[in-house]
């Protein structure tokens, strides 16, 4: 047998992402080039509309109550209609909330566009990376998230030093309405590809009713409270949430008020984020799947404390972007770790509501972080709700080492009881 037909014989190597996930990718990029050229200068838009630092705090307090119960009805939706459908759904609400956005005549009318932004997040995050899961293989699904990451992070790069330039320039509104624009380019690809899945993959939803929604929010509920691995990654996650949003929403106002710095340099530092955050994620990937998700999101917590110590202690710009650097590295390595794991310790029909329980970013008990960060600015000191959020980062690394272990799949290929 010659050389060539031994190699004819071999299968192809398959690529880590297929044609439809390459499309899907496209619509998701356009979608948040838009979302991130308004959402980094949002709590400077908020003062525009004469929010105070107090105000901007319960303003996404207020904001946070939106998704607590949504993010798992999204993730409901998902599993029953379909991941396509799903976020055709959502697209049309996020439509929707950029005429709220640019129409809003006070800071108090904002809360409008965010409800109906919450919708589309409900249903479009935890459709997100449940997709990703579906269109992977076990053996390579960090090194897919980790490449559908990278490619994410280009929303990071381009969004926000867009809306810096295009606010200084020619104002807010002007800024909004170029991002509602790409946005609905977005939203074109999404429905399209909802439209086909409908006749294929798609074909055959399950029926939404009260009985399934109880049903499934019972499985993840027994997950949760077991005291397995799914617990540990809600105890971790609850626990950065919570400190995270005690700071970050203040993040631009510190920006301004403390380090001097306009749109434009605070999108600079977003897109620095991007950057590094792409750079990371590949290797990140890699590490996952070869050592194990703890080791990617232990080193990855860890970035994220240097970064917090780092922009702490900054004086001048360059100060900042060496801190948002090491912020983008540290959500780099550990997301694709994070989406990963989760993915192999829920069974698939379930991934929906366990990644709209992830996605929900904020829960009951981190409802009220941001006007206590707030609070905590104004009667304080405007650094000390970062250096709480500091604290618990570091903190978050010894539950992470000690239970984030990969499980071993059970004969039905689900993960053990035990794990």
């Amino acid at each position: 047998m010659t050389e060539e037909s031994t190699k004819s014989t071999q299968p192809s190597k398959q690529p880590l992402l297929n044609n439809q996930l390459k499309l899907f990718m496209l619509g998701m990029v356009l979608a948040n080039v838009g979302g991130n050229m308004y959402g980094a200068l949002l709590p400077l838009y908020l003062t525009e509309l004469e929010a105070s630092v107090v105000q901007v705090g319960v303003f996404f307090t207020l904001s946070r109550i939106f998704p607590l119960v949504l993010q798992i009805l999204g993730g409901w939706v998902s599993d029953s209609l379909g991941r396509l459908r799903s976020i055709a759904l959502g697209s049309i609400a996020g439509m929707f909330s950029y005429v709220g956005l640019l129409l809003a005549p006070t800071w108090q009318w904002v809360l409008l566009s965010e409800g109906l932004g919450a919708v589309t997040r409900s249903l479009i995050g935890p459709s997100f990376s449940a997709f990703i899961a579906e269109q992977s293989s076990a053996d390579t699904r960090a090194r897919v998230f980790a490449v559908t990451q990278t490619i994410f992070g280009v929303v990071s790069v381009i969004g926000p030093p867009l809306g810096g330039w295009l606010t200084d320039a020619y104002g807010f509104k002007v800024m909004i309405l170029c991002a509602g624009a790409i946005y609905t380019a977005a939203a074109t690809i999404r429905l399209g590809m909802a439209r086909a899945a409908a006749r294929s993959s798609e074909a055959d939803p399950r029926q939404l009713s009260l009985s399934s929604l109880r049903a499934n929010v019972g499985v993840i509920a027994g997950m949760i409270v077991s005291g397995g691995l799914f617990t540990w990654i809600m105890i971790t996650d609850g626990i950065t949430d919570i400190s995270s949003s005690l700071s970050f929403d203040l993040l631009p106002l510190y920006m301004e008020e403390i380090g001097g710095l306009n749109a434009q340099q605070i999108g600079w530092l977003f897109s620095t984020f991007g950057v590094c955050n792409m750079a990371a994620n590949i290797p990140a990937g890699w590490l996952a799947d070869r050592k194990g998700e703890r080791a990617a999101i232990a080193l990855g917590q860890a970035l994220n404390f240097g970064a917090l110590i780092i922009f702490l202690r900054a004086r001048v710009y360059p100060g900042y972007m060496l801190a948002w650097a090491l912020f983008g590295l540290g959500v780099g390595m550990s997301g694709p770790a994070y989406q990963s794991l989760t993915s192999k310790v829920v069974p698939e029909r379930l991934r929906g509501i366990a990644f709209g329980l992830l996605h929900s970013s904020l829960g009951i008990f981190s409802l009220p972080a941001p006007a206590i960060g707030a609070q905590l600015w104004q009667r304080f000191s405007p650094r000390l709700p970062f250096q709480l959020t500091a604290g618990a980062v570091l903190f978050s690394i010894v539950p992470i080492w000690l239970k984030f272990k990969t499980p071993e799949a059970d004969a039905d290929g689900l993960p053990s009881a035990d794990t």
